[in-house]
Parts: structure tokens; C-alpha cells; sequence
């Protein structure tokens, strides 16, 4: 399934984003991944339209609960 540049534009927001709010409990490394291990679990979804949404929910439930 193609992504395209608006996907990854959203994606590297959402990735900004999240930097700024873990950024006192994940390293950069640490939230990357957690979008990374996201999208990939969406990617055989064939309508793109809200992935962004549902990548950044995923990586802060990742994040959330591996808080500690």
C-alpha cells in the first residue's frame, strides 16, 4: 500500500508532538519507535485518511504505559 508525502508530513508532526510531551520520560529514540511500531501496525489499512490520528493514539498508549 502506497503512503503519501501528506501521511508522512502528518507522521513527523505527530512524532514532534510527542517529543515535546514525553520528553521528561522517553528519549527520542524511545518515542520514535513507539510511532514507528504504530504505523506499521496500521499499515495494511487500505483507507489512509485517519492514520495519523490512530498512530498518534497508539504511540501514547506505548508510551503511557511504558512510563515508569
Amino acid at each position: 500500500m502506497p503512503i503519501d508525502l501528506d501521511e508522512d508530513a502528518a507522521i513527523l508532526r505527530v512524532t514532534d508532538q510527542l517529543k515535546t510531551s514525553y520528553s521528561d520520560r522517553h528519549t527520542p529514540d524511545e518515542i520514535e519507535a513507539a510511532v514507528a511500531e504504530a504505523r506499521e501496525s496500521l499499515s495494511a489499512l487500505p483507507i489512509r485518511t485517519h492514520i495519523p490520528v490512530l498512530v498518534e493514539r497508539k504511540a501514547r498508549r506505548t508510551l503511557s504505559e511504558h512510563t515508569g
